[in-house]
């Protein structure tokens, strides 16, 4: 990255015609998903709770009443526990464009803050996802003027028909490893029979299961998926997918995401919708949480409540920014943010 700042004359007119597309894709996908039936939606940034996963980091707030009391209040890290209370209020096809914030991140794929697109379906199996997947990847495509999807020298086919694999069949593939060996029908899963097949792959002694699986995904995986035409990496194992139904065998949900050039763009779920399940496992993330980086963040009770009256749905987000940073072949995420933040 320069040190010229972003708001200089000659680097704007650098950056101007990534932009000018980042307009277009938005337009583009916002008219794909009106004519598919959805009512886009525009949920509150400041929330209860920003998330309950172990690894996702919150920018913390207070709001001050007019008695001056506070209550603490967080951004969110996604737009998905306000989009299932809609969907619990009634609202069957819905899909917001949401800036949502994540501390602790940054490179050339990140930002503290970004554009997400998150979309739900009720009533809808979440293989429907990886076909909406497939069709917005050549809507962006169209409306960037382009015929393919770049990442550095890693080029893929935005039109061309998804790459279907599970996770256990990727991490057999490019690491060879058997995942599926690790994780028993119940119970914890294997860390040290994960440890054992990991060959060339770092990792410390206090590193969890969890954290050892992440490796290998980072490190040997990852960069293999997506190359020529894009992959959708489904079915992730159950103790990696604490938004998800379990699937038929219940080591895995039913969540997957979609992968482009190497770089991961959507995550989707058959959403889970028993509280008293979804409650076990947020309880469980923070608890991780706590002991891994001192701190925790609440739970909505309002979430767990409108579970019980939420209809089966599926739901995915995705990284609107990564999209457009692909379909213009832009080489870091800040080249096609307006106002990158923090800037």
């Amino acid at each position: 990255m320069t040190d010229t700042p972003w708001w200089h004359p000659d680097r704007h007119a650098d950056r101007r015609p990534a932009l000018l597309a980042r307009n277009r894709i938005r337009r583009a996908l916002g008219a794909w998903l009106d004519d598919q039936g959805f009512t886009e939606v525009d949920p509150a940034q400041l929330q209860t709770s920003p998330g309950n996963e172990t690894h996702l980091h919150a920018f913390a707030t207070d709001l001050v009443a007019p008695d001056l009391s506070r209550r603490g209040l967080y951004l969110h890290t996604s737009p998905e526990f306000a989009m299932k209370k809609l969907l619990a209020a009634g609202e069957t096809r819905i899909a917001a464009f949401s800036h949502v914030f994540r501390n602790r991140e940054g490179g050339p794929r990140h930002a503290v803050e970004f554009t997400m697109l998150e979309w739900y379906r009720v009533g809808e199996d979440y293989s429907t996802l990886m076909d909406d997947c497939a069709a917005m990847l050549a809507v962006a495509a169209r409306a960037a003027g382009g015929d393919s999807l770049r990442h550095g020298e890693v080029i893929c086919d935005p039109f061309a028909l998804p790459e279907r694999l599970t996770v256990a069949e990727a991490f057999d593939r490019h690491a060879g490893i058997d995942l599926l060996a690790t994780i028993p029908h119940e119970g914890e899963p294997d860390r040290d029979a994960l440890a054992a097949q990991m060959g060339d792959v770092r990792f410390a002694p206090d590193d969890t299961w969890s954290d050892l699986m992440s490796r290998v995904l980072s490190e040997k995986v990852e960069p293999h998926l997506g190359h020529g035409r894009a992959t959708i990496l489904d079915r992730y194992p159950a103790p990696e997918a604490a938004l998800a139904r379990r699937a038929t065998d219940p080591r895995e949900a039913e969540r997957f995401e979609l992968y482009a050039c190497g770089v991961e763009l959507a995550n989707g779920f058959g959403e889970l919708t028993d509280p008293d399940e979804q409650r076990r496992r947020f309880v469980a993330e923070m608890e991780e949480k706590a002991r891994r980086y001192g701190e925790r963040y609440p739970i909505d009770e309002g979430l767990l409540a409108a579970l019980a009256h939420m209809p089966p749905a599926s739901g995915i987000a995705l990284g609107f920014d990564r999209l457009v940073m692909l379909a213009t072949a832009a080489p870091h995420v800040g080249m096609v943010q307006w106002t990158p933040p923090g800037g």
